[in-house]
């Protein structure tokens, strides 16, 4: 199988070109239907994977989603939590600063919510949006926003060093095409029309705009410790292949394995099993 890690890694200090980007790839894959078994198969080794990660306490992992409206980030986490159990798990989702959080640094907010050891938290976009939505509306001046990419690098390489973190972060692509038509569905299906806004529509016309942010992120912000993938989200089946599966992988390369009991099973097996016969 195709090790779409590899693949969809954007390398420390790569251009990139998000045009060239094809937002409609599914590898090999033909349709939801033949690539569930391989879906499944992911999702079945994630849910193994974290319990090891909870159980050895050794490790944490943060799962970063960032994309335009439409691209799915509340479809994957969907797809994640079926795969996780929620006792070692925590979604933090990061909209516009509250008055309080706007009179502290951009990083305040972000910092509660990282993961402790053994845990893994997804954020529903996060820190770069100090990078993105405020570059994109002219929200402070480009002297104050652009210092926060060093800042990102520094705090993405605290929590690795530090914590122990595993960092992933998925830029989710879609074209615009296809974020209208997923917009034309929310209009239509009664049971998502609480999802569309006017201001979906509105933000439209900064996509060029939001493009050359997102690939200057990229540029700036992937790293060895925490690095970017471009996930092409046309296919939200392909998606969700593509993000559980370089998940595994990356747990999977941690070497985990359950911890040694703190307590004498011996002593407890002759105390107790004993006194049960």
């Amino acid at each position: 199988m195709p090790d779409y890690a590899e693949e969809m890694l954007v390398k420390p200090g790569a251009r990139v070109k998000l045009k060239e980007f094809d937002a409609g790839f599914h590898g090999k894959h033909e349709s939801h239907e033949k690539a569930l078994p391989v879906i499944q198969a992911h999702m079945q080794k994630m849910d193994q994977l974290q319990y090891l990660l909870y159980a050895e306490k050794k490790h944490s992992l943060l799962i970063v989603l960032q994309g335009l409206d439409a691209a799915g980030k509340d479809g994957v986490i969907r797809h994640l939590m079926t795969g996780m159990n929620p006792e070692g798990c925590r979604v933090a989702g990061f909209k516009q600063p509250t008055p309080i959080e706007s009179e502290h640094d951009f990083l305040w907010r972000i910092h509660p919510h990282v993961p402790a050891t053994g845990m893994v938290a997804i954020f529903n976009r996060s820190h770069y949006e100090d990078v993105l939505v405020v570059r994109v509306h002219d929200l402070v001046p480009e002297k104050e926003w652009s210092r926060h990419y060093d800042l990102i690098n520094d705090f993405e390489r605290l929590l690795a060093v530090e914590n122990n973190t595993t960092i992933l972060k998925f830029f989710l692509n879609i074209s615009k095409e296809e974020q209208l038509e997923r917009f034309k569905c929310r209009l239509d299906d009664p049971t998502r029309q609480w999802k569309i806004s006017e201001s979906d529509y509105q933000e439209r016309g900064y996509w060029d705009q939001y493009m050359k942010a997102f690939e200057d992120v990229l540029h700036k912000t992937s790293t060895e410790l925490a690095p970017w993938f471009v996930i092409p989200s046309n296919h939200k089946w392909f998606r969700d292949l593509a993000v559980s599966q370089i998940i595994t992988s990356r747990m999977e390369a941690l070497q985990m394995k359950s911890p040694k009991p703190t307590v004498d099973l011996a002593d407890i097996r002759r105390k107790y099993l004993k006194a049960a016969a």
